[in-house]
């Protein structure tokens, strides 16, 4: 028998709430002072990952930060005082390794946030954010997530994002009203 929408939110929401959980106050601390440090921002994530990556550039816009999605047309190059913010859920990306070399170069700033914190692509940032949370690199075995492959670090990812963005929108001064009026009116 089918498990209904109801018991497999139910079953999601918890996985959820337990990565959360797992999470120490300061977990977002590292990230929160590399964006407020920052005078340029880049993103970088692949597939789903990337999407989580791409919300945060918005939202970080929104806080009126000079931020870039790599890949875009417009991405301006990095070099100090700048941080490439990437994102490497199971640990080992070789894109994501071969941009970092690109801003280390260039003598950027990297953040990774991750669920493999001991994995290479994090062990060449100067900042990692750990969240505990099943990937694509463990998504197999007998204990896995009720949400498919990489689906519960990725859903944990928008959320700690949006959380990250409350912090920065307070230590910035900015309002809804601020962000709100940092809206594209071209929807």
């Amino acid at each position: 028998m089918t498990d209904s929408l109801s018991t497999l939110a139910r079953g999601a929401l918890a996985e959820v709430g337990a990565v959360f959980a797992r999470l120490p106050d300061d977990a977002a601390d590292g990230l929160i002072e590399a964006v407020l440090g920052a005078h340029r921002i880049a993103v970088y994530g692949c597939g789903r990952e990337g999407l989580q990556m791409k919300g945060l550039a918005m939202r970080l816009f929104h806080l009126g930060r000079d931020v870039h999605v790599v890949g875009d047309m417009t991405v301006p190059p990095l070099g100090p005082g700048d941080l490439l913010l990437v994102s490497a859920g199971p640990g080992s990306l070789p894109t994501a390794d071969a941009l970092i070399g690109v801003a280390r170069r260039a003598g950027a700033k990297v953040a990774v946030v991750t669920a493999q914190p001991d994995g290479p692509t994090p062990r060449s940032a100067d900042v990692v954010t750990v969240l505990p949370a099943q990937t694509m690199a463990d998504d197999q075995g007998a204990r896995t997530s009720v949400l498919p492959m990489g689906s519960l670090f990725e859903t944990s990812q928008m959320v700690f994002f949006e959380l990250v963005v409350l912090r920065l929108r307070e230590r910035l001064g900015e309002t809804a009203e601020t962000m709100r009026a940092r809206h594209t009116n071209l929807e």
